[in-house]
């Protein structure tokens, strides 16, 4: 009998607890929508012009959909986190810096891959932040967003200086304006520190070809993909900066032979995998002749570290570490 009755106590504990619990979340909750509210007095409307395209926010938006890892985890890295009911393109993501990863990770996937049209427009956003190749005629667009109440903002930088236009924007549209500047000044600070120790060595550019996959030639990036200035950044040339008309461009096997790069940087996304991508070069029979392949002069980098977006300094870092192994002291 007294067995049952403590057992029965200790329930009634819990239970206890578990509605305290629950009052201090709501309370909490509340307490933070009545800050944001205070915080939110007579600052909205706000406009900002996203690619000639202006969009005027009436009051900050509370669901966000981020299309893209890149767009995804800028929101996390800006402490809007919490805002973003949904995610895409994961497959193309190796995952989140750790930093942000519980952040990231506890953020419901939209679509595992590119959005659909229906997801979206039924996903409840009320703000999309969107890689420009995943909002178009092919699948939703942005003007049936506007007709469904979502504001539609488009990530499609091209120089560092539109990437921290984007980044400041976002801090304007969620008046977080403070934490964007402190973020951009904190990349600047970093990509900074890798070009100064750079010059200082008196170390010439390394020749970088971009390798994204390689069926009947190489496809690679060109000079006017933003890759190309992250790997000028980290004291590389691209092979292929000479090339303007578009982004992304196939070249053939012969032509990266004649411009004899020092080293290969090689995409890592879902498929096929960096270990196979290894295997193609190397027993290709014109890329196999390179020196750098015979000296396995690889260098690493996921596909969303070299999109438009929060890893600027990440990416100039990772590239620089290696591309000068010696002076970074990764080796």
């Amino acid at each position: 009998m007294k067995k049952r009755i403590i057992s029965v106590l200790l329930m009634v504990s819990l239970a206890v607890s578990s509605l305290c619990g629950c009052t201090s979340n709501k309370t909490t909750e509340s307490s933070k929508k009545e800050e944001t509210k205070k915080e939110d007095e007579g600052y909205y409307p706000v406009t900002v012009d996203n690619y000639e395209r202006q969009i005027t926010i009436d009051e900050r938006p509370t669901a966000v959909a981020t299309l893209g890892p890149n767009c995804t985890e800028l929101f996390v890295a800006l402490g809007l986190g919490d805002l973003v009911i949904g995610r895409t393109l994961v497959n193309h993501s190796r995952g989140p810096l750790d930093e942000y990863k519980d952040a990231v990770e506890a953020i419901p996937e939209l679509n595992h891959e590119s959005v659909t049209r229906e997801a979206l427009l039924s996903s409840g956003a009320d703000f999309v932040y969107t890689i420009d190749w995943e909002i178009g005629d092919e699948g939703c667009n942005i003007e049936e967003c506007e007709e469904a109440g979502m504001n539609v903002y488009v990530n499609q930088a091209t120089t560092f200086e539109e990437m921290y236009k984007e980044i400041e924007d976002i801090g304007t549209i969620f008046n977080c304006k403070d934490k964007a500047e402190e973020f951009i000044k904190d990349q600047k600070t970093r990509i900074q520190d890798v070009e100064d120790k750079i010059k200082e060595s008196g170390s010439k550019p390394v020749k970088v070809l971009v390798y994204d996959s390689g069926n009947d030639g190489v496809f690679t990036c060109s000079g006017t993909n933003f890759e190309s200035l992250l790997v000028e950044k980290a004291g590389g040339k691209n092979i292929f900066d000479d090339i303007d008309e578009k982004q992304w461009v196939t070249v053939s096997y012969e032509e990266v032979l004649d411009r004899n790069p020092d080293v290969i940087l090689i995409h890592d996304y879902d498929s096929p995998s960096v270990e196979e991508k290894i295997k193609e070069i190397e027993e290709n029979p014109t890329l196999s002749q390179l020196d750098c392949v015979k000296n396995k002069r690889y260098a690493i980098i996921t596909l969303e570290s070299v999109l438009a977006g929060d890893r600027l300094a990440y990416a100039v870092e990772s590239m620089a570490g290696d591309f000068y192994p010696d002076l970074f002291g990764t080796k």
